[in-house]
């Protein structure tokens, strides 16, 4: 059953959006009576037809609906630092959401070597994520946040800094089990700077190790995702 995303649907009547509506008509060919499946991102998915059409817009009507819980009763939040290259980043984007994440948040760190990115492009990739495994939740993307502002405005109770210096660490499989909410950072290619690491700390957040072997960032952050899931499924 071909999948749309409907984030705002309050009625057994909808209009796809303009992007959607293309997709449905254009390159899937849907006709009127087809049944498709509706995802809102926020917990709700929607058996529905089409129905008809509005101009250039496609008409749905829903037929039954299911609503979701939470995937668990665990929140997951990943605070990691874009990488050089953007399609590392999409990558991870996609796997943290095929996995099962709540928040992304992009942190921009002393060693970062990407200091913009395309914030619509990565909602998308997210979107088309969430629609390729069905998931009930879209995950929320942040915007590019500098590290210093973001360890000091951080609320979650189990905040973890990833890295890779040689100093006493808790392996994240068991730090996660202490609390009901995971805020994993993730530094860049360069790792975070000691200085960010002492900040973190002074803030609350305690050092974690990921395994023994050293991880490309994209790939630490979809290892802290799965681990996480792992532990509090």
């Amino acid at each position: 059953m071909h999948i749309f995303y409907t984030p705002n649907i309050t009625s057994d009547e909808y209009l796809l959006n303009e992007q959607e509506s293309k997709h449905a008509s254009k390159v899937l060919r849907l006709k009127t009576g087809d049944e498709v499946l509706l995802i809102d991102g926020k917990g709700t998915k929607y058996v529905a037809v089409i129905s008809g059409n509005a101009g250039k817009r496609t008409m749905v009507r829903v037929q039954s609906k299911e609503s979701y819980e939470n995937r668990s009763n665990h929140y997951l939040h990943i605070a990691i630092a874009p990488t050089k290259n953007m399609d590392r980043l999409e990558w991870f984007l996609e796997k943290a959401t095929e996995i099962g994440v709540d928040e992304i948040t992009p942190l921009l760190c002393h060693n970062s070597e990407r200091k913009v990115i395309k914030e619509d492009r990565l909602e998308r990739v997210v979107l088309a994520a969430m629609k390729q495994s069905v998931k009930a939740y879209k995950p929320k993307l942040n915007s590019l946040t500098k590290f210093s502002d973001f360890v000091k405005s951080a609320g979650l109770d189990g905040k973890f800094i990833a890295h890779c210096y040689d100093q006493e660490k808790t392996p994240l499989k068991t730090a996660c089990l202490n609390s009901a909410a995971s805020l994993v950072m993730i530094g860049p290619e360069g790792d975070f700077s000691l200085e960010e690491v002492a900040l973190a700390e002074a803030n609350g957040f305690q050092a974690v190790e990921l395994g023994k072997e050293r991880l490309r960032t994209e790939t630490a952050g979809v290892v802290a995702c799965h681990t996480v899931n792992l532990m509090t499924d």
